[in-house]
């Protein structure tokens, strides 16, 4: 990954601008220009629970603990996505496929030890993203408006269960479909449909149409993890030598 420039500015990039340019931007606009028709829009979202805070510090809270949460969601996918797709068609592409069915594994050992090579990768990837942005944020809102930003529940949530799941689901599919693919854009094509709806959910944060609480996260969390499960057994239990040298 470290070797090849365009994949590791992909790893990058998509972490940095979510983590750190987004949330910077949010803050800089909540302290410098609260008259901003973006702001007033959310102003519009507070919960009444944050009614009673100050505004700068209630619309802070907005930011860091309802829209950045989902944000969680992407990255893993964006994350698994570049290095699962050239799991096999890697292999393929460089002519050591060959090699790597000659060692003393089966064909299970080494299709489980790709999708946790890319997990591993995946996660590693949330948890330093999720540490700078709020050593960042906690610099910003300390200089910029003297206070303190709390995490709600709902990034253990995030974090400890959707995130790894949903991880868990994209490098599924895609170290599947990288058996079969020619190509690695092609084995991409996967995630695609993973990162749909996490879209639409942070459009629904952001527009206001739906705040995700911690019991909502939770449960979709428990889903997502069976539906890992379930769906990591059934790829490795049809995953032969005929899928691979197809």
């Amino acid at each position: 990954m470290t070797d090849n420039k365009h994949l590791f500015a992909s790893l990058l990039i998509v972490p940095l601008v979510l983590t750190i340019v987004l949330p910077s931007t949010f803050l800089v606009m909540i302290h410098f220009a609260p008259d901003d028709p973006d702001i007033q829009r959310l102003l519009d979202l507070l919960p009444q629970s944050m009614q009673t805070k100050g505004l700068e510090q209630g619309l802070a809270e907005l930011v860091l603990n309802f829209m950045l949460p989902v944000f969680f969601l992407i990255i893993p996918i964006m994350s698994a996505s570049i290095m699962a797709a050239s799991s096999f068609v890697g292999e393929k592409e460089k002519r050591t496929l060959e090699t790597l069915l000659y060692c003393p594994l089966s064909v299970r050992q080494i299709f489980r030890a790709k999708v946790l090579a890319s997990f591993l990768l995946s996660m590693m990837v949330s948890f330093i993203s999720f540490c700078t942005m709020m050593v960042v944020l906690e610099l910003e809102a300390g200089i910029l408006m003297g206070m303190v930003l709390i995490p709600s529940i709902s990034w253990l949530v995030i974090l400890l269960l959707l995130a790894p799941s949903i991880s868990l689901i994209a490098v599924t599919l895609i170290v599947r479909r990288s058996a079969k693919a020619q190509s690695v854009e092609e084995s991409q094509q996967s995630a695609v449909f993973l990162v749909i709806p996490v879209i639409l959910l942070v459009v629904g944060q952001s527009t206001g149409l739906l705040l995700v609480s911690a019991w909502i996260l939770l449960a979709f969390g428990l889903v997502c993890t069976l539906l890992a499960w379930v769906l990591l057994k059934t790829c490795m239990g049809k995953f032969t030598y005929e899928t691979l040298l197809q």
